[in-house]
């Protein structure tokens, strides 16, 4: 059968096509074929397929026949080389239309001939074969299995270079990179981390070179290309990079601008915060005034859509309010930095002042927020950067953050109960980041403030806090207990777990009576019964360790009547970690100004002392107070044989080199054993106590040791 010319009228061409879908069916030859195909993928080029025909080529040739074009290098008589390639790739293009297909492994499988054509030189004839590999590419990466194949067979390092190279189509190019960044981020960094870096470095050149609207519409590209990981400042041509969009921004933001200009300026800014901290901003007078700036920006910009809301206003300034919120976060952290400031101390009070108005509206806000709107990120975003707030300013705003509590319990617990699914807010979406939103991590450190007060410890103790509060820690410590041991920064687990402690401790001192009659606390002291002896062999987890043994010891002088106390074997494991954790904090060795032993901190103990010095002193008064509540105590401090170790270390070290702090600590624990216990005494005793006693002057010790 002949395959007739295609006609001008729709309704013939559509006619045409179907003769021409008949002829590849039945050809007897490649050249009839070949015929039929040409008309086939002209009608497809010139966009006039629909669904049903697109699938009816495809059932007529399925992927044999553009797959047998791909790979033919013999082009007919006349035509040029890539003649067969072209119509391959346009049938695969119609194909990808259709996503079922665009998924199908036997396009998958085409990435990297779509590659190839990417990087192969660009000839006018061969520019509808990049528009078709780019539109397969598109429809590829919006597939569920697309992404990770692209990454894996090259797409990305394909894609750069095309960029780079500036020919036809390179705008698709940093178009689809953009797309596969905010997908799979962190695979495409750890694959391909040089060619991005490569284009990163020409976006930045372009952003600082630009004087007109490109460098704008760069500041909506770049954050794209700004990883979380590995960090820039680590590598000389990424701290170049930044060093070029620190000058574009200062460029930007000390310009006047409207609010088209400055709003994705922000979002750049807060992206590279997100990504560096401050470390991109120079030390020295122009970095501490563009810090300033940039915070001060971020702040009017809070106030201006939050204070007098409209809700449609708000809802279009979610996002850049979401990258102020970055901005007000780092201007926190400055505020308070010590070490190398970037600010001076003028510039810290001045800029205090304005976030705290700042945060003034965002409580505003939040005091207006429905019932319906709390699965929206942006609430979110407002709760957490309100938290950072809370966490570091403890004078200002109370009386605002007062009457805010309510709504924070209720917000914190409706997420911490239903597994909230709302998603991070724009400017800190990760992959993965559809997880449940945790809203109290950010809300205890400021929580753990605010409990040591009456009023705002009265208004969360009312909203049901300290029952939420024991939840939470028993959620915490189970996902603790999936976490892998080896030393690594402190995680947010732990530091939630450390918060918690921290409250709880508040409480006990505060308010002992709502800890004995609440029956959440009894739950909470049977996990911290069996949460000691498996965190004290960790190393790397001792501040928690303290915490943990702090606070139980604390609980159990208010629980005594617990049944998980009265001797069980629970109880006595954690006596016994708690006994060995305060035992083993103190060591003798030689004093370099003397020939004379000192107590010195045991090296274990030393790296984390400062965070843990006071929790000791507390755990010990607190073990004291528990020596006359449980009989079987004073045997498990035997069994630990730590009356003849603190005997042997007051007996070898000069008496100079113990801390004031320590005499009164050691001589409440041992009195204590000295009254509950006989044996105790007996060891005391054979251990040369009565000397050492009166050696440092422990006056109640030598009493009780010399009664019969």
């Amino acid at each position: 059968p002949r395959c007739p010319a295609m006609a001008s009228d729709s309704g013939d061409r559509h006619a045409t096509l179907k003769r021409c879908l008949g002829v590849l069916r039945d050809a007897r030859n490649d050249s009839e074929q070949f015929a039929a195909l040409l008309l086939v993928t002209k009608a497809v080029r010139a966009g006039e397929v629909d669904a049903k025909t697109r699938r009816q080529i495809f059932d007529a040739i399925g992927f044999t026949f553009p797959t047998r074009l791909l790979t033919s290098r013999q082009p007919p008589a006349g035509c040029p080389p890539h003649t067969f390639r072209a119509l391959g790739l346009t049938l695969l293009a119609c194909f990808c239309t259709d996503p079922e297909l665009a998924g199908h492994s036997q396009i998958l499988n085409k990435i990297p001939t779509f590659n190839e054509v990417l990087l192969s030189p660009c000839d006018p004839d061969s520019t509808s074969m990049i528009d078709d590999v780019y539109q397969c590419l598109s429809a590829v990466l919006a597939t569920a299995r697309g992404p990770r194949e692209l990454v894996t067979k090259g797409t990305v390092s394909a894609l750069c270079q095309a960029y780079l190279n500036g020919g036809h189509g390179s705008e698709r190019a940093l178009t689809l990179l953009m797309g596969l960044l905010a997908i799979a981020e962190a695979k495409c960094w750890h694959r391909d981390a040089p060619q991005l870096l490569a284009v990163l470095s020409k976006l930045s050149s372009d952003f600082l070179k630009a004087e007109d609207m490109t460098k704008f519409e760069l500041c909506e590209v770049l954050p794209h290309f700004i990883p979380l990981s590995p960090p820039l400042t680590q590598d000389s041509q990424g701290s170049e990079c930044l060093h070029r969009l620190y000058k574009g921004l200062a460029d930007i933001l000390g310009s006047k601008l409207s609010q088209l200009q400055r709003d994705p300026a922000l979002k750049l800014a807060a992206g590279l915060v997100q990504a560096c901290g401050a470390e991109w901003i120079p030390t020295g007078s122009a970095g501490s005034k563009f810090l300033a700036l940039l915070v001060n920006l971020a702040c009017v910009e809070v106030r201006l859509t939050l204070e007098e809301p409209d809700p449609m206003e708000v809802e279009g300034k979610k996002e850049v309010v979401t990258a102020c919120y970055v901005l007000m976060e780092m201007g926190i952290q400055e505020c308070l930095r010590e070490e190398n400031p970037l600010l001076d101390e003028v510039q810290k009070m001045q800029l205090t002042r304005i976030m705290e108005e700042a945060f003034g509206a965002v409580i505003f806000y939040l005091r207006q927020v429905k019932q319906e709107e709390l699965q929206d990120p942006f609430i979110f975003a407002s709760v957490r950067v309100l938290g950072a707030w809370m966490a570091e300013e403890t004078s200002s705003l109370k009386q605002e953050i007062c009457e805010l509590l309510p709504f924070l319990v209720s917000y914190a617990r409706k997420l911490f109960k239903e597994g909230s699914p709302a998603l991070s807010p724009p400017q800190a979406s990760t992959e993965g980041s559809a997880l449940p939103q945790d809203a109290l991590r950010f809300l205890l450190p400021g929580f753990c403030h605010l409990t040591a007060e009456d009023r705002p410890r009265d208004i969360l103790l009312s909203q049901g806090a300290a029952a939420l509060l024991c939840e939470y820690f028993l959620q915490q410590w189970e996902v603790l207990s999936c976490e892998p041991t080896a030393p690594a920064p402190l995680t947010s687990t732990e530091m939630s777990l450390q918060s918690l402690c921290g409250i709880f401790l508040n409480l006990v001192v505060t308010a002992p009576d709502l800890v004995r009659r609440d029956k959440a606390f009894s739950s909470l002291m049977d996990v911290l019964l069996k949460c000691l002896p498996v965190l004290l062999p960790q190393e790397q987890r001792l501040v928690l360790a303290a915490n943990v043994a702090t606070l139980g010891l604390m609980l159990a002088r208010i629980l005594t009547g617990s049944a998980a106390l009265q001797g069980t074997r629970s109880a006595k494991e954690f006596f016994g970690a708690a006994i060995r954790f305060l035992s083993q904090a103190h060591r003798a060795q030689a004093d370099p100004g003397s020939d004379s032993l000192a107590v010195a901190v045991s090296p274990a103990y030393t790296a984390s002392w400062d965070d843990i010095r006071e929790l000791w002193f507390l755990g010990m008064q607190a073990l004291a107070g528990c020596i006359p509540l449980f009989p079987w105590l004073p045997q498990a401090v035997l069994q630990a044989h730590w009356l003849e170790g603190l005997s042997e270390l007051l007996s070898r070290v000069a008496p100079a080199s113990l801390d004031l702090e320590l005499i009164p600590a050691f001589q409440a624990v041992l009195v204590e054993l000295v009254r509950a216990s006989e044996p105790c005494r007996d060891v005391i005793l054979s251990h040369h106590g009565t000397e050492w006693a009166n050696l440092y002057g422990m006056a109640a010790l030598e009493q009780c040791l010399a009664k019969q």
